[in-house]
C-alpha cells in the first residue's frame, strides 16, 4: 500500500518508494507493480499522471484524479510553477550553496529513442544546491585514501532534463550514492558494504504546486525509507531524520 500524502478533489500525491516504477513500460515487461495501478486499485478510481521520477528515486509524486484537472497540472510544470526539493547523499565535502548552470544534451535510450537526433545542441540546465550536513567515515574506495567524505545536500531543479541531477552532480566531481549509471561504482559498493545501503540516495522531498480545487498553494512533504535512514545513522546523520510535518 503506498503512503498518501496529500489528496483532494482533483489530485493525489503519495510517497513513491524507491524501485518502483510509475507506469507500466516495455522496456521493463517483467515487472509486475507499479505505482499507477497500485494507487488506482488502492483508491478505487483512475488516476492521470503529471510528472514523473525515475525508478530508483523514492519520494513525492502527484497525480490528478480526472483530464482537466491532469491539464492544469501538467502547465504548471510546463510553466515551472512548481517547485521541487530533493535530498541526495554526494561524495566529498560539497560546502555552502550555489547554482549549477550547465546545459545538457539530450540522454537518448538506444531502445526507447531509435530516432533521437545525437547532434541536438545542448539545453538549458540549471540546479541550486544547498549543504545540509556532512560526515568523513572511516573507510574508502581508494587504497591511496584511509577515509571517505560525503555531503546531504537539498538540490533544487529548475529546469526538467532527464537525469539532470544526477547527472549535474557528476559534472561538479559530487556524484550521487547509489548512482549506478552516473555515480562511482567503486564508491557505491563501498557504501553499500559499509552501511548495508544500495538504493540510489536521491530522494524528492517536497512539491508546491496550486491546487486545481480551489487555487491555493499546496505544499507536500516525504520522509525518507528505512535504507536512507541507515545511512544516516551511521554517517551521524540522525538527527536530520524527522518527520514531515
Amino acid at each position: 500500500m503506498l503512503e498518501i500524502l496529500y489528496r483532494d478533489s482533483r489530485c493525489i500525491a503519495v510517497n513513491k518508494p524507491a524501485g518502483m516504477l510509475v507506469h507500466r513500460s516495455w522496456l521493463d515487461s517483467h515487472e509486475t507493480r507499479f505505482v499507477m495501478q497500485t494507487l488506482r486499485d488502492q483508491i478505487g478510481r483512475r488516476v492521470y499522471p503529471v510528472h514523473r521520477l525515475d525508478r530508483p528515486t523514492s519520494g513525492v509524486l502527484l497525480f490528478a484524479l480526472d483530464s482537466e484537472s491532469a491539464n492544469r497540472l501538467t502547465q504548471q510544470f510546463t510553466e515551472k510553477t512548481v517547485r521541487k526539493t530533493y535530498w541526495a547523499v554526494v561524495r566529498g565535502y560539497l560546502h555552502g550553496k550555489g547554482r549549477i548552470d550547465y546545459p545538457l544534451k539530450e540522454e537518448a535510450d538506444k531502445i526507447a529513442d531509435p530516432f533521437a537526433d545525437p547532434d541536438k545542441p545542448a539545453q538549458p540546465a540549471v540546479t541550486d544546491y544547498r549543504c545540509l550536513a556532512q560526515s568523513e567515515q572511516p573507510f574508502s574506495s581508494a587504497a591511496r585514501y584511509p577515509t571517505s567524505r560525503y555531503s546531504w545536500v537539498e538540490l533544487t531543479p529548475h529546469t526538467g532534463r532527464k537525469h539532470q541531477l544526477r547527472r549535474h552532480m557528476k559534472h561538479i566531481f559530487h556524484p550521487i550514492v547509489g548512482d549506478t549509471t552516473h555515480g562511482d561504482n567503486a564508491q557505491n559498493r563501498t557504501v553499500a558494504a559499509h552501511t548495508g545501503t544500495t538504493r540510489l540516495m536521491l530522494h524528492a522531498r517536497t512539491l508546491a504546486f496550486d491546487s486545481p480545487e480551489n487555487g491555493s498553494r499546496i505544499n507536500v512533504c516525504a520522509d525518507t525509507d528505512e535504507a536512507w535512514q541507515q545511512l544516516a545513522l551511521v554517517f551521524g546523520w540522525q538527527n536530520l531524520i524527522s518527520p514531515s510535518s
